[in-house]
């Protein structure tokens, strides 16, 4: 309920873990790190996963699966990337009483055992581009765990695509950037900034990494998407040639993408208030809740003008009714409030009487009264309303959180008091880099595209020219 969740201004961390655990996202597994997914968190999930499938499959991938153990030399072969994941590896020395004669990495990402699969794959450029995308598991051993955001063992998918030129890869990596950012403004309503991470900040084996970042409501970013141009790192560490049209052989070039079950983490602290979970209509797992209010001298009455209206909705909108008769009404609104479901319908005596329903929504609590005759036209536009609110809602909170500074001291203040995102010029030094990570925890976010032509300003931190302009904060 409602009122066992900690308000926002109190303990935001414990806002956010009650929130999960009232609304019934997830909840601790019995192994340390890890999270165990209720129907509810993963009802959201496979809306995610659905929608972002469509999007994949509209730009030409497919989807495949491949081994969750992946041989501890194939990780190897590509030195930066066994050097960025090594302390995060899991390894299976033992199976089925025995050691192995090669320990097993359960994967972190499957851009080794993919590539060593490509291998067998591509011979000619006309095998190229091969795209393909799974959705799977991963497990990386972290040390400090928070449901969501951070665990052990997360689904996600993972794109990993193959081209005959850099110039395609390039392309490839930008177009998956952008679909991730079309859904998370459009689906989750999320306004997210879109650029090129530092070289401290890219996925290890990449050339460049592309990521999408948003603003959580405590003014700190949270990464998420990832898309990356990978070159031909992996194609050669694995050997992946390919035959080109003059008969020449060449290594053939990457690119790799993904998304996790973070995202329901950035729903959460993006929209959600004190009373419980906000969701965006085109991703809720119930877009209306039907509450019936009755005594028993007019129970059957209200139910069999509830369940009508239910039949006539459930071909139009994802939809239940709650007809529990154990819990009273007030109970019953806090619970759809508390798991954010956009639209409550609540039905009385009266609105039977007078062939009316009286419609809540959840990001308002705003309340109008309709003629039944009206109900699936004005739901479809209150549901609209409500997504394109969400969105704009969250746009102006990080408008009004964005500061464009020159003075590393106001630099300093603002991510000491209250973080947000901060535009300033960087000179392109990682040690500067550094220096503002060490003493303000801020790291750049991104390098936004579709802002190079902005007059360079100074280096926040050394004050010589800027090289670019980037965005800092405090991250998730």
């Amino acid at each position: 309920m409602a009122a066992k969740i900690t308000p926002r201004g109190k303990d935001y961390s414990q806002w956010y873990i009650d929130i999960i655990m009232e609304a019934k996202l997830a909840d601790y597994s019995p192994v340390k790190g890890c999270m165990v997914i209720r129907p509810r968190g993963y009802a959201l999930w496979e809306n995610i996963q659905q929608t972002l499938d469509k999007m994949f499959k509209d730009t030409g991938h497919s989807n495949a699966y491949f081994p969750l153990l992946i041989p501890e030399s194939f990780i190897k072969k590509e030195a930066e990337h066994i050097e960025g994941f090594s302390p995060e590896l899991a390894v299976v020395t033992v199976g089925g009483g025995e050691k192995l004669p090669e320990p097993l990495v359960i994967r972190p990402t499957s851009e080794t055992i993919i590539w060593s699969m490509y291998k067998k794959w591509i011979q000619s450029y006309r095998d190229l581009p091969l795209l393909i995308n799974q959705w799977a598991n991963v497990l990386r051993w972290e040390k400090r765990t928070r449901l969501f955001l951070r665990t052990t063992e997360f689904l996600w998918q993972e794109g990993h695509t193959a081209h005959a030129s850099q110039a395609e890869a390039h392309e490839e990596t930008l177009k998956m950037l952008f679909v991730y950012k079309s859904f998370a403004e459009d689906f989750m309503a999320i306004p997210v900034l879109a650029g090129l991470k530092s070289e401290s900040e890219k996925f290890a084996g990449a050339l460049q990494t592309y990521a999408i970042e948003a603003m959580m409501q405590d003014g700190k970013a949270l990464q998420a998407g990832t898309s990356h141009d990978l070159g031909q790192n992996f194609a050669k560490a694995f050997d992946v040639t390919f035959q080109d049209q003059a008969g020449a052989l060449q290594h053939v070039w990457a690119s790799s993408w993904g998304v996790s079950t973070r995202l329901i983490g950035a729903l959460i602290m993006t929209h959600s208030d004190d009373k419980g979970l906000i969701l965006p209509p085109k991703l809720a797992p119930e877009e209306v809740v039907i509450v019936p209010i009755f005594k028993n001298e007019n129970k059957q009455q209200v139910l069999e003008y509830a369940h009508r209206l239910l039949k006539q909705l459930k071909t139009h909108y994802r939809i239940k009714i709650d007809d529990d008769e154990a819990s009273s009404p007030g109970w019953k609104f806090a619970e759809s409030e508390v798991q954010g479901i956009p639209v409550r319908i609540e039905i009385g005596p009266r609105e039977v009487n007078e062939n009316k329903l009286q419609l809540a929504r959840r990001d308002t609590g705003e309340k109008l009264q309709i003629n039944y005759s009206e109900a699936v036209d004005t739901i479809k536009k209150l549901l609209e309303d409500i997504q394109n609110n969400l969105f704009h809602r969250a746009l102006m909170f990080r408008k009004e959180n964005t500061h464009e500074l020159t003075d590393y001291k106001e630099f300093k203040r603002i991510m000491e008091d209250k973080p947000g995102f901060v535009e300033s010029g960087w000179c392109g030094s990682l040690e500067c880099e550094a220096k503002i990570k060490e003493q303000t925890k801020a790291t750049i976010r991104v390098i936004p595209l579709g802002r190079e032509d902005d007059e360079p300003k100074k280096c926040i931190y050394c004050g010589n020219p800027g090289q670019y302009l980037a965005v800092f904060a405090k991250a998730y």
